[in-house]
């Protein structure tokens, strides 16, 4: 059997609902033998491809599935890091430490913590890419995204710093970041938890943009088909916007004077 025969093996968190599974799917469809992952595992099972039980917040978990995975495999080649939840909406005063750190946790130390079960194993055999979903949000701070936009950002500044260390080892990073997508996230966002009624009025303004821009938002398939994208991609890029809204939101904010920019958005969100 030679190195053409053999399929890349590719680890997909968060792969029961959205985008994940939708990119999961599309990997097989170009070649991948996939693993997903989700809390319930085997649970949310997915004929097309293998679901594994992971927590990305719990270390032990992790490793259990990448060791399941390595044990099957005894390689991989691609790891995307999609797992996350939102609150919202909800203004940055509106949830507590408590949960802007379980937002964390899985956001942000999720995708490091799924990262380092990987990467021993990526240099190792001199080869891999991680890509990891980031948002729109990542680059634009949209109002009444105040914390899951920092986590996005974190990302950002994780990515590109770790693409740099880990390079020489034939390693490859990128960030996917998709704009308004429609998928079940927003249907199961987590409320805030300490809500203040002086943002009413700017909450409500934001939810009737919000609601528009949902109606000519993306699909899962198109964000996963970026995701396969970067995946395969020869001379691969750091960032990958997904989508035309993502597209221009990044070109505004690289090439916009920082006030008429902040004046467009508010205009976008009936902000005073």
């Amino acid at each position: 059997m030679t190195n053409s025969d053999v399929s890349k093996v590719a680890l997909v968190t968060g792969a029961s609902s959205g985008i994940g599974e939708a990119t999961a799917h599309k990997l097989v469809a170009a070649g991948y033998k996939v693993y997903g992952t989700s809390r319930r595992g085997t649970q949310a099972g997915h004929g097309a491809f293998t679901m594994l039980t992971m927590d990305v917040t719990d270390d032990a978990s992790v490793k259990a599935a990448v060791d399941v995975l390595l044990q099957q495999e005894g390689r991989i080649d691609l790891l995307v890091n999609n797992a996350g939840f939102g609150f919202g909406p909800a203004a940055a005063e509106e949830s507590s430490i408590a949960q802007v750190r379980a937002m964390f946790e899985t956001n942000v130390f999720g995708v490091v913590r799924v990262s380092n079960a990987v990467l021993p194993t990526m240099r190792k055999q001199g080869s891999g890419r991680i890509l990891n979903v980031g948002s729109g949000l990542g680059i634009i701070p949209a109002p009444f995204n105040a914390h899951y936009s920092a986590t996005k950002h974190a990302i950002e500044g994780y990515s590109e710093s770790l693409d740099h260390e880990v390079r020489n080892f034939g390693v490859r990073v990128a960030v996917i970041q998709p704009g308004v997508t429609r998928t079940a996230f927003d249907t199961s966002v987590t409320p805030s938890d300490q809500p203040l009624s002086a943002y009413d009025a700017s909450r409500k303004k934001y939810l009737i943009a919000f609601e528009k821009a949902m109606r000519a938002a993306d699909s899962a398939e198109s964000v996963a088909e970026t995701i396969v994208l970067a995946a395969n991609d020869q001379v691969p890029l750091l960032r990958y916007p997904s989508g035309k809204v993502a597209r221009q939101g990044a070109f505004a904010r690289r090439f916009l004077p920082r006030g008429f920019f902040d004046k467009v958005l508010h205009k976008q969100f009936g902000l005073g």
